[in-house]
């Protein structure tokens, strides 16, 4: 048989069908909760994450600028140590031109007072030879002396060429001393030409 509800209500709904709809809207309500608590969740961890890099960025930024600090007081340190440097080695370096000056003096000179000096000494070892003048010229040595015989004279241009400074020693001229009476003594010249380069000493 087929009822008809002619007034159009809605038939009442039983205890088991309410009791239904409650559960599914507080499953509505728990699963947008729960998707809520989720969102702050993942915002508060992003959050945390963003201020976590941050800190480090700013660590990292602060490190940097010491170090650059640090690197600019160390630059600033070696750049006075290179002018002193430079200052010292623009003194030594006038010392040492200085130097080179004096000793190139000294050999210039040591040069023809070692020359003359051996003559001198060879003529002062030579028996009968006494020395009255000497004369270092460019390539040659005058030498100027009183001797008591010729041969003293040949003595000692033998031992002038002994000493290896010379190329040859010639005799200019030799004349008797008319003004000395008690002895004999003759008046001689010599002219010894230099050799090239002083001999080395054995």
């Amino acid at each position: 048989m087929i009822r008809i509800n002619l007034l159009g209500k809605p038939k009442a709904k039983g205890k088991r069908a309410a009791s239904s709809a409650a559960a599914m809207e507080f499953e509505n309500g728990s699963s947008q909760s729960g998707n809520l608590i989720a969102a702050v969740v993942v915002l508060a961890v992003a959050l945390g994450a963003i201020w976590w890099s941050q800190k480090q960025l700013t660590t990292e930024a602060g490190r940097i600028q010491t170090q650059m600090q640090q690197a600019q007081m160390e630059s600033q340190r070696l750049a006075q140590i290179k002018i002193r440097y430079t200052e010292r080695q623009k003194v030594h370096d006038e010392y040492e031109a200085h130097v080179k000056v004096i000793d190139s003096l000294r050999a210039s000179q040591s040069g023809p007072v070692e020359l003359l000096t051996m003559v001198s000494s060879t003529v002062n070892s030579t028996d009968e030879v006494w020395l009255a003048g000497l004369n270092d010229g460019a390539s040659s040595v005058s030498v100027e002396g009183v001797a008591l015989s010729t041969n003293a004279v040949a003595n000692l241009m033998t031992n002038l060429m002994k000493t290896g400074y010379f190329k040859s020693v010639e005799i200019n001229n030799t004349f008797q001393d008319e003004q000395e009476k008690k002895i004999q003594a003759f008046n001689f010249s010599l002219t010894c030409e230099k050799q090239g380069a002083a001999p080395k000493k054995s």
